[in-house]
């Protein structure tokens, strides 16, 4: 087990735990878990790896779900969201159709968490369709630091945002924008968001979302000379089969402080990661120049 899939796992359990609510969310859905332990040890953008299908399923592979918001005084309860309109995932099938009083068995939480700002700041919150979820637990703990938060979420239409009234409510200010302009303004998020970046006076931005909107808003931040930490859960739940770090199937580029690409693992590495340091473009390769990379046909012994 490497140094990272180490420390992964060894904050995280596995329990069984009770199903609370299924509830459907506009396009999504959310399901309620009763899992103390979880809730107690959770970090903002850290994941959970749920077993679905049952007790006697065939299915080995855990799903994994950025965790929408825990309540440790509460019976200890951590609640994700997740895609399943129109989906042929028997996995979320399986998840949308359980009811108060079954058991899910959870691993969590995993992976590395949002780095938080230590003095107060400026924070731009961006979150592309369900990824939005992701965010507001930072929101909650960046407002006990005395921060402002800003929201910018997106969809493709009003059913596909997650969140907005919510983000009205806990937010310092929140841009709604969808790609047919039936909530908030006309758009999409790459093109309002160096006007928000401004009108916020932003000093970092953290995002989750679709991975080419993540491109994208790394690239903004970036020029505008901000720090941006970015949630590649889209990338972790196309990948993943583990959530620790084992199975290096989640494998991405990132370049080191020293300017060398290595390959590091989504869930183990991840999913926060920093968006200027994401080779956005190599995503699902492994690039000729990254440390350990197989030699070029004829590029030497």
């Amino acid at each position: 087990m490497t140094d990272n899939a180490a420390r992964a796992a060894a904050g995280a359990l596995r329990t069984s735990a009770i199903v609370l609510t299924v509830r459907q969310v506009r396009d999504y859905h959310a399901i309620t878990l009763v899992a103390p332990a979880v809730a107690e040890r959770f970090r903002p953008g850290q994941f959970v790896a749920l077993a679905v299908g049952g007790e006697h399923t065939g299915r080995l592979l855990r799903r994994c779900f950025s965790v929408y918001e825990v309540k440790p005084d509460y019976g200890g309860t951590v609640e994700v969201v997740f895609d399943h309109r129109g989906s042929r995932d028997v996995g979320t099938a399986w998840l949308a159709g359980r009811k108060a009083r079954d058991k899910v068995d959870v691993v969590g939480p995993l992976g590395r968490p949002f780095r938080l700002p230590r003095d107060p700041v400026n924070c731009l919150l961006v979150g592309g369709g369900v990824g939005a979820a992701a965010l507001f637990a930072l929101a909650d703990t960046l407002r006990r630091r005395e921060c402002r938060v800003h929201f910018l979420l997106g969809g493709r239409s009003a059913q596909a945002v997650f969140g907005a009234r919510s983000a009205q409510r806990v937010g310092d200010s929140a841009t709604v924008v969808t790609d047919d302009g039936s909530l908030g303004e006309s758009g999409t998020v790459p093109q309002v968001l160096p006007r928000v970046i401004e009108e916020t006076a932003a000093d970092v931005v953290y995002a989750c979302g679709p991975t080419e909107m993540l491109r994208a808003v790394s690239t903004t931040a970036t020029r505008y000379g901000l720090p941006s930490q970015v949630s590649v859960e889209e990338f972790l739940q196309q990948t993943a089969a583990c959530g620790t770090g084992l199975c290096l199937t989640c494998v991405l580029p990132i370049v080191g402080d020293d300017g060398i690409t290595r390959m590091v693992r989504a869930c183990a590495d991840g999913p926060v990661l920093r968006g200027d340091r994401v080779r956005w473009g190599d995503l699902g390769t492994i690039p000729f120049d990254a440390l350990g990379a197989p030699r070029a046909a004829g590029g030497g012994t």
